[in-house]
């Protein structure tokens, strides 16, 4: 498969080297595909159950950034 790149993309390949664009991409098109699903699954929860309450969102999410789980801080 052949994608052309973008203009611009020479900074991309000095680094990435020559084989390691086809690395960068592919590993981009993986990231995106699993997004894809993951925002599938969250459409089907809030289809069933609402939308997420943001505050617990970020009550969740503090964690896996270093934050804190005190759901005070997360207004």
């Amino acid at each position: 498969m052949s994608v052309p790149l973008p203009e611009g993309a020479a900074a991309l390949k000095e680094r990435t080297g020559g084989r390691g664009v086809s690395a960068y991409v592919g590993a981009l098109v993986r990231r995106r595909s699993e997004r894809e699903v993951l925002r599938g699954l969250i459409d089907d929860a809030e289809a069933d159950q609402g939308h997420a309450d943001r505050a617990g969102v970020e009550v969740r999410r503090a964690p896996a950034r270093g934050g804190t789980t005190d759901p005070a801080d997360a207004s």
